[in-house]
């Protein structure tokens, strides 16, 4: 990867609708080389989808709950099915195995404390094998970012 290819990555971070002449002519390049690594950026993985981030604020979806979880079951199996569990929730955003005194973060996205109170019962009534689960809400968003430092 080169200084061409975090470019375009950079520029695609920022607006995944730039069409690939502006791409091209950002970079100093002609379409066709652009068009190229465009491509290979896309088949080595390095550019996994194209979306559209939604303002949650405005779509009713303002809260953001933190739910740390811990578990005596360090098995593949139980991990294997608590991770379809979970991964089925639309409301879970991020999910990570986590390492020091938590197992597992979730990042939960919903309406408000009642529509949380009812993910939080079916979370609780669809896994098994859980000891401890607290949780934290955000009070202020002050950075997010789909873009990654490059």
């Amino acid at each position: 990867m080169d200084i061409f290819d975090r470019q375009i990555l950079a520029l695609l971070q920022q607006d995944a609708t730039l069409s690939l002449k502006d791409i091209a002519e950002a970079v100093n390049l002609s379409s066709t080389p652009c068009w190229k690594r465009v491509k290979k950026l896309e088949a080595a993985g390095l550019i996994r989808s194209r979306v559209a981030l939604l303002d949650a604020d405005k779509l009713g979806l303002g809260l953001s709950v933190f739910v740390q979880l811990k578990t005596q079951h360090h098995d593949n199996q139980w991990l294997a099915q608590f991770a379809t569990t979970v991964t089925d929730f639309e409301e879970v955003v991020e999910f990570y195995r986590m390492s020091g005194e938590w197992d597992y973060m979730l990042r939960v996205v919903v309406a408000d404390i009642a529509a949380f109170d009812r993910f939080y019962k079916k979370l609780i009534a669809s896994t098994s094998g859980l000891s401890d689960i607290t949780s934290s809400f955000a009070m202020e968003q002050i950075k997010y970012t789909t873009a990654l430092p490059l």
